[in-house]
């Protein structure tokens, strides 16, 4: 005789894993949107030094400082690109008879953990490392090699007089793991929780160490160092709401709309290193 074995529904949701977003070392909110689609900023050149003509003026010249220059100003445009949206709606049944587990405020919680702040953050890496100034070519990188190859991206830095605070160490899970074996690296991984809520795993030769999902990231990438006075981040419009039985449903419809950008400024773009892998 066959027996019908009980089975029980718990309410509760398999929720996925996610990760939230660590740009926040990486990128600035310098300047603001409000009120503007596009932003101008000045580039302004400098003079060259010159020998003081302590005699008198050098030839061809009427100053005893040099030849007067001329200082030019050209302006650099950052206009935003990307206007994103989502709707979706929640029938009142469903989340009545799903014991609430499908409802509209977790469900826009979950969707901005899940597909708004991963499309935002890779977008963002994505523009780091197809404006880095220091791109050098791709190579296989192995626990022997990754040491050196990230001092010749912190050396990079150095030589473009990019401020030693506040540089950042980006890499993927697997070149994580290559530091880890390298028997050269010795990283401080006693680091305080504000820190750790920002993504900060360890620190290495003064740089922020941050470990992101490769999914985020660039197929090829292997590393980056930046520092966060090179990529402008801004965030325009940030708009979400829920609308509790609008005409045509019965129930919730949930709509959202997120205007943002990344921009590398083109005298900071030395302030990023990217260094990318060979395919597997």
């Amino acid at each position: 005789m066959a027996i019908e074995l009980t089975e029980k529904f718990l309410p509760h949701v398999d929720e996925q894993f996610a990760t939230e977003s660590k740009k926040e070392l990486l990128t600035n909110q310098d300047f603001d949107w409000d009120g503007a689609h596009a932003v101008k900023i000045y580039k302004v050149t400098t003079a060259a030094m010159n020998d003081y003509g302590r005699s008198g003026p050098g030839e061809g010249n009427w100053s005893r400082y040099g030849a007067v220059e001329s200082l030019s100003a050209t302006t650099e445009r950052m206009a935003l690109k990307k206007d994103r949206s989502f709707t979706f709606a929640i029938d009142k049944l469903d989340g009545d008879e799903t014991a609430q587990q499908v409802a509209a405020a977790s469900a826009l919680a979950r969707q901005n953990r899940e597909v708004t702040i991963p499309e935002v953050d890779t977008y963002t890496y994505g523009v780091m490392c197809e404006k880095a100034d220091t791109k050098p070519e791709a190579i296989a990188l192995t626990p022997e090699n990754i040491y050196s190859e990230i001092l010749n991206g912190s050396k990079s830095l150095d030589d473009a007089q990019v401020p030693e605070t506040d540089r950042v160490l980006v890499v993927t899970p697997t070149t994580y793991a290559l530091m880890k074996k390298c028997k050269d690296i010795a990283m401080e991984t006693d680091i305080g929780n504000d820190l750790r809520l920002k993504g900060v795993i360890a620190m290495l030769d003064g740089m922020s160490v941050q470990k992101i999902p490769a999914n985020r990231l660039p197929a090829k990438f292997g590393f980056m160092i930046a520092h966060l006075c090179a990529t402008v981040a801004p965030v325009k419009l940030e708009d979400y709401t829920v609308h509790e039985n609008p005409p045509g449903i019965s129930g919730s419809l949930v709509e959202g709309r997120i205007v943002y950008d990344a921009f590398v400024l083109e005298n900071k773009a030395k302030a990023i290193y990217y260094q990318e892998i060979t395919a597997e």
